[in-house]
């Protein structure tokens, strides 16, 4: 028993020993450390402090610069801009840069920073007229390249040749992306009378064009009586005004006798909602649902028609691949109600909403605020709207805006299903 307890008392005393000896290495180790640390500091300091400058930026490089503001790190820039670059610095010049590639930095294709001079152009392309060549352009997401949706039917554009499904790769010499597709756009519009260089690639081949800009009228709403007493509509946007000559020229051709009606989406690539959701009271009942808007933080919004309808004859819709964003609304909306049939192809799928607002020094930001859903909640961004029945154009009429009418097999299907009314 006792001499348990002294092997006992031994071996604590061993294991006290051992502790004192490894306390005795570790603070040995951490002494070294330390003058090493301080020797090392030292010898650095001594390196950084014969630079001021270095010094600045080895403390920058140790701070945590992921921290810093924005406002930060542009007035960083701006010091050294101020103290090494070579050239002049318009002072207006690098505020409307730093706007702009801030808000190109959401990767938003539809969201852009309008510049108080670029306004009143703006408004008027929302109103229906600007000067310019007459091309809708869009990014091609996985190409980065700017696609040409399509160009205004018998605008400069269409006129020289240029195509659906064309890209643009230069405009005056100058190269641009897809993600530059804000800057490519101010670049083709100009003074009516002068000339804008476009470099056009094709099925790979590059061709070149020069295009006179015009004044440019982008939504005339055109139609006619075709054969059976079949009403034939066609509009290329959705601008101001557009739902009343919707309107105007429906009420025309019913004084012609029409039994029947063709609304040709083809190549319309959108425009003002409300004008949208306006043509499409004219056949839905009043207070029908046309969309739901659904913004960042879950809200939702009911778009309804306020109007009595005024069509109440069969309908068919012709869409294509570049039939987009209000234009999908006004089909989504018909198609839902069972109020028209939808021929052609898979729309182009752009589901979401911009609104325009404007600062206080008249600048501007049109910001996509909301995505929009048909009434039947069916999502619309990035799928399209799928037609009732899918009828391709042949290969060589698929990227003409104009094309004769026993030549195109969309129309002339719609006006067989409608004679079999």
């Amino acid at each position: 028993m006792n001499k348990d307890n002294t092997n006992a008392g031994y071996r604590v005393v061993q294991e006290e020993s051992k502790g004192i000896k490894i306390y005795r290495t570790i603070m040995l180790i951490l002494i070294v450390a330390l003058l090493t640390f301080i020797i090392t500091t030292a010898v650095m300091y001594s390196k950084f402090s014969k630079d001021k400058e270095n010094i600045q930026m080895f403390k920058s490089f140790i701070s945590d610069k992921d921290t810093k503001s924005t406002t930060q790190k542009l007035e960083e820039f701006r010091q050294l801009i101020d103290k090494y670059y070579l050239g002049e610095v318009n002072e207006e010049d690098l505020q409307e840069g730093a706007i702009a590639g801030y808000i190109a930095g959401l990767k938003d294709p539809y969201t852009e920073y309008i510049s108080k001079d670029e306004i009143a152009e703006y408004t008027q392309d929302i109103m229906g007229n600007f000067i310019g060549i007459g091309i809708y352009m869009v990014q091609d997401k996985e190409t980065d390249r700017i696609l040409v949706l399509t160009p205004i039917k018998y605008g400069p554009a269409e006129k020289a040749g240029i195509q659906p499904g064309d890209y643009i790769k230069s405009i005056d010499g100058v190269e641009y992306k897809g993600s530059q597709l804000s800057e490519a756009a101010d670049k083709v519009k100009g003074e009516e009378g002068t000339e804008v260089k476009l470099e056009i690639v094709r099925d790979g081949e590059t061709i070149n064009f020069s295009i006179k800009r015009e004044n440019i009228k982008v939504n005339p709403v055109e139609g006619e009586v075709l054969e059976n007493n079949i009403g034939y509509i066609e509009f290329s946007s959705f601008d101001e005004n557009t739902a009343s000559d919707f309107r105007a020229k429906y009420e025309e051709l019913e004084k012609k006798g029409i039994k029947s009606l063709i609304i040709d989406l083809r190549n319309n690539g959108g425009g003002i909602v409300d004008e949208a959701v306006s043509i499409a009271g004219t056949i839905l009942d009043k207070d029908s649902t046309v969309l739901y808007e659904v913004n960042k933080n879950k809200e939702e919004k009911e778009i309804k028609t306020t109007q009595d309808p005024i069509i109440n004859v069969p309908i068919i819709i012709l869409q294509n691949k570049n039939t987009a964003s209000a234009s999908e609304i006004l089909a989504g909306a018909l198609k839902d109600y069972g109020k028209a049939k939808l021929i052609g192809t898979t729309t182009f799928g752009k589901g979401v909403i911009q609104q325009l607002m404007q600062l206080t020094d008249g600048s501007g930001l049109k910001i996509t605020t909301a995505e929009y859903f048909t009434a039947k909640r069916n999502k619309i961004n990035e799928i399209g709207i799928e037609p009732d029945e899918k009828v391709e154009l042949p290969n060589e009429l698929q990227k003409k805006v104009t094309i004769e009418k026993d030549k195109d097999t969309q129309l002339q299907k719609a006006i067989e299903l409608l004679k079999q009314q």
